[in-house]
């Protein structure tokens, strides 16, 4: 019989016992029915289904009517007997939700017991989200108590706080649960703070819980009760009143300092103790991590009160905790969340050393979501200072106390230790003994007797490194920009800036003046001053100069052996084509390519571009590359596929290019706009781009790829691996113009075309200038050699940096004296025709 099962099943040897008795006696017609449901529905799946359907429908018409039809107190006795009845475990499965809502709403005069008989039942539910809903049902009826029935069922609301913050549920229910629990139990007890609240065994949390034991206030309970209530990372404008308000009344600034630096620095916790999946985990794994995931809401509080309150002193440790929690490599799980609260509260601060440490985060922290969200406080943190987020970024450039022409020394037990920037790319230590040799080694008295200055040496490279490779591609972006700047802004945050100005110093530069009334822009050489006193200056960009000005620059870096820290006088210029202009809205310029699909991934991240990954997976068989221009107005779309080829495989081998559309920003959305209406720097720059894609991971560039024998892309191998020149081709071949007559093999060289020729003692060899690939004379016969990993045209001089630039004049090289080479593989070939 089921009323006995319930029964027995209902004792718990507590104060609460007979209310459960009498809530079954009182409605013991209700029992009958459902046991009478539960029979029909075991017939059910037997031969009587059609039966016992019909009448499993007349049972349940019949419970609704007649608890339709109970007055309060038999209303109350019905829900108690429906929890009671109601099963969530592995065994069976009867819930009555549908039933019991209703009745909660409606009926009135609920008792303490009768709410802790619920509270405490709702806890007993095995699965946790069943749990959940059944707590905010009985909450309802706990919200009709009256001040002293609430204090009586203290211990059941308290226990049932304690059970939702150990119990996996979804966030956003759970954080309107705790809600509504804590506001019941400060109702009762203001200075309360609910066990569960403050996690016991979290270290970062120790400052709180000793706090919370020693000096209980309902200061203190209302403050930590605040920070919890902290569901996103950007708080309301009326939670930080609240919490500024709070803090001073609990006298906490200390205290969330102390927090948020043990958040940032404190040793993490372990998944073998209490992780976000424990009960999924295998034995022999584990992971490490800063904050539960039930914990998360009151970590992010801590993290906006110790900004609000702490201000300057907060910067370094939150970005230290953006930096645990969002970077890679960190020894931790990333937890968005918290790590974007930490970023959005640096914004806040509204400390200059915030913009710094924003400035760091954009190089390390690769994450999407968190990059907007970086863009977004660097935004706010401009607007704190009244500039635009493009003048917040260039001004928050760390310069890593370094001296004007970008050196520090430091002397060491009679050593001197000098760090330097020495050019676009490289750092150095070089250490100079009491007798005034130098080495870049670190000499054994250094490191045995300064072991730590070292080590702070070593770690200041690296970061001057980062913050060098950053500036590099930031300033680079500034050719699509076409931004102006006034002289002396643009001498104090970029000229004589410790790391920017090593770049900046090596580029062309235009100046305009007071007196030019024509508005002229005067360009000024790589290292050389402006004369008298300029007004406005700009980034040299080769798609606004003429011809015989593009040629000068050019002829001018060779001569004078200037190289560049990027591209800028042999520059590619990419303009809008006739075919360009009859497909309107796309370009086909870069479609129809095969490239290796993985290699192509990899730039895209190297170069700044954001693409789905394919793959045979939702989403996977439409790949889409973007990029933003002209500091964020335009973005670049270069769509792409999986390759014919496609084995089936996770990640396809090679992929197909197709078209380049471009958007123009419109508030906060985009829309795409036709070609034509696109500025000539930004669809240059970004046609730039989708060419050093293809050209550098086109199959066409793999000179291992007629080995393959028969394959479904050998036409387009042999198509496009000795096609025509792009426009990055056609420059390299320029450059090659201005560098071979200085070449000690000049004699032997001799540019016909698409061709670099070379005149060997065997053979006569053509070297392809887009693919690097290389045909042999008379016949053509291709000649494959696979290029040594790291080795180029060794000491050549060139004008900017070119991996192809460089394997074709070392291939020219080994060409050119091709009776001293000993490789038999390239021997076999070359000897084969001859």
């Amino acid at each position: 019989m089921l009323y006995d099962a319930l029964v027995a099943e209902s004792r718990r040897n507590d104060s609460l016992d007979d209310v459960r008795s009498a809530a079954l006696d009182r409605v013991r017609w209700l029992v009958d029915l459902l046991e009478r449901q539960r029979t029909e529905f075991r017939r059910s799946m037997g031969h009587e289904h059609r039966r016992s359907r019909a009448a499993g429908a007349a049972t349940q018409a019949e419970i609704d009517g007649r608890l339709a039809a109970c007055a309060d107190e038999e209303g109350r006795a019905a829900v108690l007997c429906l929890m009671l009845a109601a099963r969530f475990d592995n065994t069976s499965y009867w819930q009555y939700d549908t039933e019991i809502e209703p009745l909660i709403s409606r009926v009135r005069g609920w008792t303490p017991d009768e709410v802790a008989v619920m509270l405490l039942r709702a806890t007993e539910y095995a699965m946790g989200y069943r749990f959940a809903h059944s707590l905010g049902l009985v909450l309802n009826a706990a919200d009709q108590l009256d001040a002293d029935g609430r204090r009586a069922v203290m211990p059941w609301l308290r226990h049932a706080h304690t059970e939702l913050m150990d119990t996996t549920v979804e966030a956003r229910l759970r954080a309107s649960l705790v809600q509504r629990l804590r506001a019941l139990l400060a109702s009762v007890d203001e200075a309360h703070i609910p066990e569960g609240l403050i996690p016991a065994d979290a270290l970062w949390a120790s400052a709180l819980s000793d706090r919370a034991k020693t000096s209980p206030t309902p200061e203190l309970a209302g403050f930590v009760r605040h920070l919890a209530s902290l569901s996103g990372p950007r708080p309301a404008q009326r939670w930080r009143r609240t919490c500024l308000e709070l803090a001073e009344a609990a006298s906490a600034r200390d205290l969330v300092a102390d927090v948020l630096r043990a958040l940032a620095g404190d040793d993490p916790l372990c998944s073998r103790g209490s992780g976000a999946h424990t009960g999924r985990l295998q034995a022999d794994y584990h992971y490490h991590y800063v904050v539960h995931q039930n914990d998360g809401d009151l970590a992010r509080g801590v993290v906006w009160a110790a900004a609000l309150t702490g201000g300057p002193a907060a910067v370094q440790h939150l970005g230290a905790l953006a930096l645990r929690t969002g970077g890679l490599g960190t020894g931790v799980v990333e937890d968005l969340k918290l790590a974007g609260a930490a970023i959005n509260a640096l914004a806040e601060t509204g400390d200059p050393a915030s913009l710094e440490a924003l400035w760091r985060l954009q190089s390390r922290i690769k994450h999407r979501a968190l990059r907007k969200q970086l863009d977004t406080a660097l935004v706010t943190a401009a607007g704190k200072q009244g500039i635009t987020a493009q003048q917040l970024i260039e001004r928050s450039v760390p310069d890593h106390g370094l001296a004007p022409d970008g050196s520090l020394e430091r002397d060491l037990g009679g050593h001197r230790v000098r760090l330097a920037i020495d050019d676009a790319a490289t750092v150095r230590l070089t250490f100079t003994r009491p007798d005034g040799a130098t080495s870049r080694t670190a000499p054994a008295a250094v490191k045995d007797g300064f072991p730590d200055e070292l080590q702070e040496l070593k770690a200041l490279a690296k970061e001057v490194r980062g913050t060098l490779s950053g500036e590099r591609a930031r300033v680079e972006a500034l050719m699509s920009a076409g931004r102006e700047w006034p002289y002396d802004e643009w001498c104090r945050y970029y000229r004589d800036h410790p790391v920017t100005g090593v770049l900046v110093r090596g580029l062309i530069w235009e100046f305009r003046y007071v007196e030019d009334a024509d508005d002229e822009w005067r360009a000024v050489a790589p290292m050389a001053e402006p004369p008298g006193r300029p007004e406005r200056v700009r980034l040299w960009h080769p798609i606004r100069a003429s011809t015989d000005d593009i040629r000068a620059w050019r002829e001018r870096l060779v001569a004078e052996r200037l190289r560049q820290p990027f591209k800028q006088a042999f520059r590619e210029l990419y303009l809008l084509t006739p075919a360009e202009e009859e497909t309107g809205v796309y370009s086909n310029r870069f479609a129809a390519h095969i490239v290796h699909y993985r290699q192509l991934y990899a730039l895209f991240k190297e170069r700044g571009w954001q693409a789905n990954f394919l793959g045979r997976h939702d989403g996977g068989y439409d790949g889409k590359a973007r990029a933003d221009f002209g500091d964020g107005e335009w973005r670049a779309c270069f769509h792409h596929e999986p390759a014919a080829d496609d084995d089936g495989s996770y990640a396809p081998e090679h992929a197909a290019t197709d078209q380049v559309r471009f958007e123009r920003r419109d508030g906060r959305r985009r829309r795409e706009v036709p070609l034509a209406e696109v500025p000539p720097l930004v669809f240059s720059e970004a046609m730039r781009d989708v060419d050093l894609f293809v050209g550098v991971t086109s199959i066409a560039a793999d000179p291992e790829w007629t080995d393959r024998g028969e394959d479904r892309h050998a036409a387009y191998w042999r198509t496009a691996t000795f096609g025509a020149l792009t426009a990055s081709a056609e420059v390299r071949r320029e450059a090659l113009e201005r560098i071979l007559p200085r070449l000690k093999i000049a004699g032997r060289c001799s540019l016909d075309g698409r061709f670099l020729i070379v005149r060997g003692d065997l053979r006569t060899y053509k070297i392809h200038l887009g693919s690097a690939n290389i045909l042999m004379e008379p016949d053509d016969a291709y000649l494959c050699i696979v290029p040594s990993r790291g080795k180029g045209a060794g000491k050549i001089f060139l004008p900017f940096e070119d991996e192809r630039l460089s394997l074709i004049l070392s291939k020219a090289f080994l060409l050119a004296a091709d009776t001293k080479i000993t490789d038999e593989t390239i021997l076999t070939q070359i000897k084969r025709g001859a």
